[in-house]
């Protein structure tokens, strides 16, 4: 099948062909029909098929006929980062630059002025963030009653930043009479609810099982102590030659050691993750598909949806705890019937991790070895590695110390003493040092009281002082 049986117009067709495609992919091809008849869907496809694609196309071809009107969209698309959202935003200028529609992108990081502008002017098609969506909206910059079609691009990654409160805000705020559409590269359980709650009736597409990994990326596993990861690293990027590569670290603050390490040793590398500011990410960003650099340290949140031309290469530098994440990350690689290569580091405390992605896979990862660094010994099983525990405290220890060592027999006393009473065999008890009897304090000198001097004595009267007055009255007597 070719786009022009999928019944687009010419418009976007010849973007297609400037574009150099010729041949659907399988989740473009069964989409965008069902897209084209106003159709909820729920698509669940492996990254790097083409999933973005299959709802931009039929979408300009829906909103070719009408008009926006000010700080009214009419479609809305969610993005869970930044860098998807800018994504998405030029695959909208690639496809669509021979029809007239507005678009706008609403990203954090960057001015509100400028943002607020495209919405004063009316845009067809706005893809935003959640976050920075909802903060124009608390604004007062723009009304969302007017949105014919709604895209939930990156589902599962949606939940694992925790934005589905967010989302769920925003979808109370659009009309119910509404085209929903969902797109996921895994499909847990929480997102059919979520499914099940935001869709009518939808046409449900997965043209792979879900959690599954691409055909065309080959993949190896390299087992090493944690202290040789970097110098594992370093051998594997000299052995390898990648053309670009994208390696994934766990946490942020990794991301910054491995840059600085690997720029210590003459390679051509930058970092990205989640801290760093809107400007600094979109520089890195596009000094890496310039070629300008080699290698991306990165961590998940912000590589999250890449689409780099000719990525040769994947490196875990850690294995992903979630083994849904590996899936995304080699998913950066092999794009587009393209080959790639994905390789990951671990070591005895990652065995568990591995066991689960390989569970997942439902097959094991090669191992590949490094003279010098690589452990063969290594068991991978879903029980294997050890677990970390919380470091007890100094008091714990010498509890736990004491309960788990037997008590020390005490010598027993000699034949003299054992004839001795209990009492004169006690030895003596260490009395504590009495404390000095406290000096009394000197008297203060004090006047003595002087004692007032006592009157004489009157003679008392009747009742005395108690007489009443009208007893005191004179009478006349007659």
């Amino acid at each position: 099948m070719l786009f022009k049986d999928l019944g687009l117009s010419d418009e976007i067709l010849r973007a297609i062909t400037d574009a150099g495609y010729e041949t659907p992919t399988p989740i473009q091809e069964q989409a965008v029909p069902y897209v084209l008849m106003n159709r909820d869907l729920l698509g669940c496809a492996q990254t790097g098929t083409g999933k973005t694609a299959s709802f931009v196309l039929p979408m300009l071809d829906i909103l070719s006929h009408g008009r926006a009107r000010a700080r009214m969209p009419r479609s809305l698309i969610l993005e869970p980062t930044r860098e998807l959202a800018a994504q998405v935003a030029e695959n909208f200028k690639t496809y669509g630059k021979y029809q007239k529609l507005s678009m706008a992108l609403l990203i954090g990081g960057v001015s509100f002025d400028d943002q607020e502008k495209a919405l004063d002017r009316g845009v067809d098609v706005l893809v935003a963030t959640p976050g920075r969506l909802i903060d124009h909206y608390e604004r007062g910059r723009i009304l969302m009653s007017d949105v014919k079609i709604l895209v939930i691009d990156e589902a599962d990654r949606m939940l694992d930043m925790g934005f589905i409160p967010d989302v769920e805000r925003i979808v109370k705020l659009l009309p119910r009479l509404r085209q929903t559409l969902m797109f996921s590269a895994t499909m847990p359980r929480e997102i059919r609810g979520l499914a099940e709650k935001f869709l009518m009736n939808p046409k449900e597409i997965s043209v792979s099982p879900p959690s599954t990994t691409a055909e065309t990326v080959a993949q190896a596993l390299v087992i090493v102590d944690a202290r040789d990861k970097r110098e594992a690293l370093r051998k594997l990027l000299n052995d390898e030659q990648p053309s670009n590569a994208l390696i994934f670290c766990n946490r942020k603050r990794d991301v910054g050691i491995l840059h600085r390490s690997l720029s210590r040793h003459g390679f051509e590398v930058g970092a990205l993750h989640g801290d760093m500011d809107q400007f600094s990410r979109t520089a890195t960003l596009e000094s890496f598909k310039k070629g300008e650099i080699k290698y991306l340290v990165c961590s998940d949140v912000a590589a999250r949806g890449l689409d780099i031309v000719g990525m040769s290469h994947v490196f875990n530098f850690d294995v992903p705890i979630n083994s849904e994440d590996y899936v995304h990350r080699i998913g950066r690689t092999g794009r587009a019937g393209k080959s790639g290569r994905a390789i990951s580091l671990a070591t005895e405390d990652d065995a568990r991790y591995v066991a689960a992605i390989q569970k997942m896979m439902g097959k094991p990862i090669p191992r590949i070895e490094l003279d010098g660094l690589t452990r063969a010994n290594v068991e991978i099983t879903e029980e294997s590695g050890r677990k970390r525990r919380r470091r007890p405290s100094r008091r714990g220890a010498e509890k736990e110390e004491r309960q788990s060592s037997p008590a020390a027999p005490h010598p027993a006393p000699p034949a003299q003493e054992r004839s001795k009473p209990a009492q004169e065999r006690r030895p003596p008890r260490p009395q504590a040092a009495r404390p000095e009897p406290r000096q009394p304090r000197p008297e203060a000198k004090t006047q003595p009281k002087t004692q007032p001097k006592a009157e004489p004595a009157k003679p008392s009267r009747g009742f005395g002082d108690d007489t009443p007055a009208f007893l005191l009255r004179p009478v006349k007597v007659t």
